[in-house]
C-alpha cells in the first residue's frame, strides 16, 4: 500500500500533462502563443511525473533492499555497510536525475536554450568539472562517493574524531554529522575522512576491548586482584567472555600499574563494563586489601 502511495502522485501529474497536451492539439482555435506555452507546460509536467517516478522507485528499491539487513542488532557490520553504500549511491543518482530534468526543462524555451545545454553536459562525469569556483564543492561530492565505494566510514560506526567520541550518524553527499556521545553533534565536510587521521572503533567488527588502569604499592598480592577481576566481569552482563587478563604494565617510583583488559560487544557496552570494573577493584581495595593502596614511604636519618 504504502508503494503504491509513493506513485500516485507522478501518475497524476502524468495524466495531467497528457490530457494537457491532446487538449491543446484539439483546439486549433487557440492564440500561437498561448498554444505554445500549453505544450511547454506540459512538457514539463511530463518531466516532472518522469522525475519523480525515477526517484520514488529508486527509493522503493533501496527500502526493499535493506529491509533484509537488521541495522538495530549489535553485530551489523554488513547491514551498515549496505545502508553506507545505498544511502550515499542514492543521493548522487537523485541529483543526476534532477540536474538532467532541469537541463531538459531548460532546453524547452528558446531563450535559455544554451544554459540548459550546458546543464545537461554538466550531468556527465567529465561535465562536473564546472570552474574554479566549484572545485571545493566538486571535492566533497566526489569524497562522498569515494567514501560509498572504499568505506573508511559506516553508518553506526564509533569513532574519535577531534578528540570527541561519537557514533556516524549521517553521511551526506558533502559532509557527514557525528552523534557525540552527549548528545551533540558534530559536522565535517566529507574530505575530512579522506585527507585526515582518525580512529575507526568499529572499522571490522563491533566488538572492542576495554581497559582500567589500577595504581597499588609494590607489596600489593596480585593473585587475589585477579580473582576479584574475574568475580567481577562474571557478575556483569557487559562482558562478553572472551578476554579476561590482568597485568602490571608499568612499575613506577611508589606505584604498580595495573592494567585490567576485558572485552564487550559493542563500544557501549565496553564503557559501562570499563566504569563498573573500576570502581569494583577500587571498592575491593579500600575493603580487603587498605594497607596495598598507594602511599609514599619516608625514611629519616638521624
Amino acid at each position: 500500500m504504502r508503494t503504491a502511495k509513493r506513485f500516485i502522485i507522478p501518475v497524476l501529474i502524468l495524466i495531467i500533462a497528457l490530457f494537457l497536451q491532446f487538449w491543446v492539439e484539439s483546439f486549433e482555435a487557440l492564440p500561437e502563443e498561448l498554444t505554445g506555452l500549453l505544450r511547454i507546460f506540459g512538457k514539463i509536467l511530463f518531466i516532472l511525473s518522469v522525475t519523480w517516478g525515477l526517484i520514488a522507485f529508486i527509493r522503493i528499491t533501496k527500502n526493499k533492499v535493506l529491509k533484509n539487513f537488521d541495522f538495530s542488532k549489535a553485530d551489523n557490520l554488513k547491514a551498515r555497510k549496505l545502508y553506507t553504500q545505498y544511502n550515499i549511491l542514492e543521493k548522487i543518482v537523485i541529483f543526476i536525475i534532477i540536474l538532467i530534468a532541469v537541463a531538459v526543462s531548460l532546453m524547452l524555451f528558446d531563450g535559455v536554450r544554451n544554459i540548459g545545454i550546458s546543464l545537461f553536459a554538466s550531468a556527465g562525469i567529465a561535465g562536473l568539472i564546472i570552474g574554479l569556483a566549484a572545485q571545493k564543492a566538486l571535492g566533497s561530492i566526489l569524497a562522498g562517493l569515494q567514501i560509498a565505494i572504499t568505506q573508511p566510514i559506516r553508518l553506526d560506526d564509533v569513532v574519535i574524531i577531534e578528540n570527541e567520541w561519537g557514533r556516524i550518524e549521517e553521511i551526506n553527499l558533502t559532509y557527514v554529522v557525528i552523534s557525540i556521545w552527549d548528545k551533540r553533534r558534530l559536522v565535517v565536510p566529507s574530505t575530512y575522512f579522506l585527507e585526515r587521521p582518525f580512529q575507526n572503533w568499529t572499522r571490522t567488527s563491533a566488538d572492542i576491548l576495554g581497559t582500567v588502569f589500577i595504581y597499588t604499592d609494590y607489596t600489593m598480592p596480585l593473585k587475589p586482584l585477579r580473582n576479584e577481576l574475574t568475580r567481577i566481569l562474571e557478575s556483569s552482563k557487559y562482558w562478553d567472555k572472551k578476554v579476561n587478563v590482568l597485568q602490571v604494565t608499568d612499575a613506577k617510583e611508589t606505584t604498580l600499574e595495573l592494567r585490567a583488559l576485558m572485552s564487550a560487544a559493542s563500544s557501549p557496552d565496553a564503557w559501562e563494563l570499563r566504569v563498573y570494573v573500576r570502581e569494583k577493584l577500587i571498592e575491593f581495595l579500600r575493603k580487603e586489601y587498605p594497607q596495598y593502596l598507594p602511599k609514599t614511604r619516608m625514611e629519616i636519618l638521624k
